[in-house]
């Protein structure tokens, strides 16, 4: 079973232990950031499950960095701050985070708010997918491309919303198993990725010739291409 991983982005060193500790009791992988600035990359290259994000931080601010996060993620995010203002909490979650917590707080408290979201955003946050005329409906393993049906299998559904709900991050072969196999991925290689890759750009060219979202990275994997790179 996969343990979520947990991004702590918070520069109090004293809280951001306080924060691994209870994410590890828990059985969560824990890591932690005290940087703004280091964030969006980190999260572009590496498998996050949740972000518990504080408001104030040194460089990039919390509400700037929700904002960057949801142009090429539903990453689930929980505002940590100390801030207790209502508009402050509005504010937190009109750019886009999921949850807030009030400092101080205590160990059950960040923990039913973890629980709480990743069980939401593990059946809702996903349910339905819009970028660049693609909609996917995760809940039916739908999607379309203007408004025209793609016949992914169940397995190029979920390598594409692996891909489209993590816009620009490059994916090895090896990533793409562990997250879509899971229990079963040793059975898989390498080939059988390249495989799905191929056949999911063969289905979307069937409705539109000139579009190939999925890039392959020389040497490395694969991305989603932002619009623009189309």
């Amino acid at each position: 079973m996969k343990h979520p991983t947990i991004l702590i982005v918070e520069d109090e060193r004293h809280i951001a232990e306080v924060l691994i500790a209870y994410c590890l009791q828990q059985g969560y992988h824990a890591h932690h950031l005290d940087n703004g600035a280091l964030v969006v990359d980190y999260i572009k290259q590496n498998p996050i499950d949740l972000v518990l994000l504080d408001l104030m931080l040194p460089e990039v601010d919390g509400i700037t960095l929700c904002k960057q996060i949801r142009v090429f993620s539903n990453l689930p995010i929980i505002m940590v701050t100390a801030k207790q203002q209502e508009q402050d909490r509005l504010i937190g979650l009109e750019t886009g985070a999921d949850d807030y917590i009030v400092k101080p707080f205590s160990p059950k408290e960040v923990i039913a708010r973890i629980k709480a979201v990743l069980r939401r955003t593990n059946h809702t946050s996903l349910d339905t997918i819009n970028y660049a005329g693609f909609q996917l409906y995760a809940d039916g393993y739908v999607a379309l491309l203007e408004q025209q049906k793609i016949d992914f299998t169940a397995v190029e559904f979920k390598i594409f919303l692996l891909f489209i709900t993590h816009l620009g991050r490059v994916f090895t072969r090896e990533d793409i198993i562990q997250h879509i196999y899971k229990d079963d991925a040793l059975e898989v290689s390498d080939r059988n990725i390249d495989t799905h890759i191929k056949n999911i750009r063969k289905k979307v060219a069937a409705i539109k010739s000139d579009c190939n979202p999925i890039r392959a990275i020389y040497g490395v994997g694969y991305k989603f291409a932002q619009e623009q790179e189309y």
